[in-house]
Parts: C-alpha cells; structure tokens; sequence
C-alpha cells in the first residue's frame, strides 16, 4: 500500500467495522457471513470462468482475487477471515496475509473451501452477505441479503472516506497512464487490439483485471455505447478514436473516457474541443446540495447548442430538448456513482430505507438521481453520437427538415464523441480525479 492509503486505512475500517456491527445490533442479528465467493465452471470444460469477488466481500477487505474466502462478522468483538491458502502446484497460491488490515482479524488458514464451515457459528441469527454458493449451501442462514442491512450499506456506500479516495485517485492514475498509451498507439495506426494491448501494457493489469470491458473504438466504432469488438485488422483510414477503460486498485475503479480525431485540426477536433469546454464547465457547477439531475437536463440543453452552433440541425436547444430530439444524440445518462463497482449501488436511493427516486421519464437511463453531497465520486460523461437506429426516428418524425442530413452522413464515419472524468463532490466544489492523475502522467 502507498504511504497514504496506509495512514488513511485505520480510520476508514474502524468507521466501517462500527457501521456493520451496529447495524446487526439494531436488527438482532448475532453474526454476519461474507463470501469472496467462488470461481464459476464453463461447461463441459476444466476451466473457469474469468472470478469476479463478493462485491461485499471486497467492501469490507481490499482483497479482490481472492476466491473461497470467508469473512465471519460478529455483532460484537473481532471478525474472522478464513483465508483460502491451498497447497497446489497447479495454480498461483495467495501469499500470507498481509497490510494495514490483518491487525483487525483473527484469521484462519485453510487449505480446502469446506474448512470454513468450521468456523462458521451453529448458533445465534446468522445472515449472508452474498451468494449462496458452494460449501455455504450446507449452512442454514436466517437471512440472505437482508434489506434491512443491505439498503443501509448501500445508502454509506456513496460518501467515500480518504482511504477510499486515494484508492479511486491511484486507480485513476493507472488508468492515466494507460489512456496516455492507447492515444500514442492510435496516432501511430494500429489496430483496435494493438490499442488494447498498448493500454493493457501500460496499466500493467491484464484484460481479467479491468473493473470493465474496454471501449475501444475507432471510427464508426464509437457511435456503439457499449462497443465490445476489438478489430485486429486496421481501418482503411483512421478518423477517430474514442476510449472508454478504466484501472483498478484495491478493488475500486476509475472510468475514463476520451475522444480523439486523427487530424487533430478538422471541424471534428473542433466538435471534441467544444464539448470538452462545456464538459469542464458542467463540473464547475457541481457542489454539496446540487441536483445531478439538473446537471443531466444542463448537459442536454448544451449538447444541443453544440449541435446547432456546428450546423447539424436549425431548431433552438430548449426546443430540441422539449421534443426529444438531443436524447437522440445523447441517448445515455450524465454519469453514475463510482466506487467499488463502476456503476456503484446506491444511485437511485433517496433514504437508508431503501426509497428509490426514479429518472425522469424522458430520461430513463440516468444512473444517478441522488442529492450530491460531500465525499461522493461520481463520473460526469456527456456524449453526442451519430447511431444510425436513432436517427431514422427523426427521419420519420416533423423536425426531419431540421436536420442537416449530409453534414450527418459525413459525421457517421466518425461515430462519436464522449468525455469523461471521476469527480469527488467537496465541501465547496469538486476535485477531477482524473484530470489531476492525466497532469501527473503527461
């Protein structure tokens, strides 16, 4: 651990532990089980599935490779991690515990995954944090995943502490570093899979490790959201460049995206310059007691002046957003909580009950409806795209005269524009995580 997350990890836990215990006090639960969970077999194969932890697990340990693991959480006194050590000459083997966190368990050896059931209590009200899986289908838990726990832990969730700040800083930096990369590899012409491999390198964490799969799209790539190919043959010309991959580091993930055009100084570099100089300008307004909804709804009315200023379509961008028309080219939410998962729970929580504030009917796929307030991180990722499923709406709608249809059809080969940052809400404004860790790196 940097000299940092060490100093910031004592309080951060204790904080945590307390959080935990009290809520099994308050509900009368004695003890809480907290699987890392298990590797999952493919079928009518000897290999597993790529493991993916207990994003419970992780919540409360930052060990997030670790498989066949248990934590056991009384209401009271010191948790016990039974920690999966096997002999085996097959696979890697965990090395011995170790860091800041090991003073605050009793931990237990194992060898083989049944030997947790040992040290998992016989008496008392005992619940599951997670899947039911494996040897834990031996054990009859008074609850799995109750909400009355669950919703809580979700509502803390989204105010980091400064462990869990440095965390997502240093994952952002990693994330840097290899944004950096992939950029050289597309303007020295490679393919979608150099790229890749360029940023992969570059974080120094395999494909396995990335809290998701990379977006990385040239040309008409972009205008896919959730773009998973990875062409290994290159493009006749290359236009643009857009990425969306992030980093992790001890379980909590950064989420980058950028957009580049090859030319650098044509009309579509311009487009990228003005929406990274109204992305900026979005972030300036974000402060504790601020609507992120809001913040969405701006992004549109913005996003449509982009689009009437560059002459895709003559309609006023009030009008524009009135009918619909820019979720076209911004069809997706502003951003979303981020943390120990990308798209962190908690964004539509109004209370530690569990009430949900819903997006806005004309806007359902925000991720995001909750107050901002201090210690949240969140990403803020305004896009503007040219998807050809969603233009043929205008084309058969009344503002289909309103579009410029040629300037378009020249767009499309450069499918699109998205520019992300990881934004912690403070006191009195925000802090880009990201744009702090690209300065570090250039």
């Amino acid at each position: 651990m940097t000299k940092n997350i060490e100093a910031t990890f004592d309080a951060h836990f204790e904080a945590l532990l307390e959080r935990y215990q009290s809520l099994l006090a308050e509900h009368k639960y004695d003890y809480a089980v907290i699987p890392s969970g298990m590797p999952i077999r493919k079928y009518l194969d000897d290999m597993d599935y790529p493991f993916k932890v207990n994003p419970h697990f992780k919540a409360v340990l930052p060990l997030a490779d670790h498989p066949h693991c248990q934590i056991i959480l009384p209401q009271s006194g010191k948790p016990t991690l039974c920690y999966y050590q096997p002999v085996d000459f097959w696979h890697t083997v965990p090395v011995d515990p170790e860091g800041p966190w090991v003073k605050y368990f009793d931990i237990q050896i194992i060898q083989r995954p049944q030997e947790a059931l040992s040290h998992i209590p016989k008496e008392g009200r005992v619940i599951l944090l997670g899947q039911k899986e494996g040897v834990l289908d031996a054990v009859s838990f008074s609850a799995q995943n109750p909400e009355t726990i669950v919703y809580p832990l979700y509502w803390h969730r989204a105010y980091k502490s400064d462990y869990e700040i440095e965390c997502l800083w240093q994952a952002n930096v990693i994330a840097a570093r290899a944004h950096t990369a992939a950029k050289d590899a597309f303007y020295a012409k490679e393919t979608e899979q150099g790229i890749q491999l360029a940023y992969l390198k570059a974080a120094k964490q395999l494909e396995n490790d990335m809290p998701y799969g990379n977006i990385v799209a040239l040309n008409s790539n972009g205008a896919i959201l959730h773009y998973t190919g990875c062409e290994g043959e290159p493009p006749k010309e290359h236009h643009a460049f857009l990425i969306d991959a992030g980093a992790q580091f001890h379980g909590y993930a950064s989420d980058i995206t950028r957009t580049y055009s090859f030319k650098k100084n044509d009309e579509f570099a311009e487009m990228i310059a003005a929406m990274d100089e109204m992305h900026l300008g979005l972030l300036e307004q974000i402060k504790p007691n601020g609507s992120y909804v809001d913040l969405h709804i701006q992004a549109h009315h913005q996003i449509s002046d982009i689009l009437n200023r560059f002459g895709f379509i003559d309609m006023a961008p009030e009008q524009m957003v009135k009918e619909g028309v820019s979720s076209v080219f911004f069809p997706h939410g502003l951003g979303h909580q981020l943390g120990l998962q990308v798209h962190d729970v908690g964004g539509h929580q109004t209370n530690e009950q569990g009430g949900v504030t819903n997006p806005p009917e004309q806007h359902p796929f925000l991720r995001n409806t909750r107050k901002l307030e201090a210690s949240q991180v969140l990403t803020v990722e305004p896009g503007l795209y040219f998807i050809e499923s969603l233009l043929k709406d205008i084309k058969s709608s009344e503002f289909n005269n309103n579009v410029n249809w040629k300037k378009v059809e020249d767009f499309k080969k450069f499918g699109g524009i998205r520019i992300e940052d990881d934004i912690v809400v403070t006191d009195k404004g925000h802090r880009n995580l990201s744009r702090e860790a690209f300065a570090q790196v250039d």
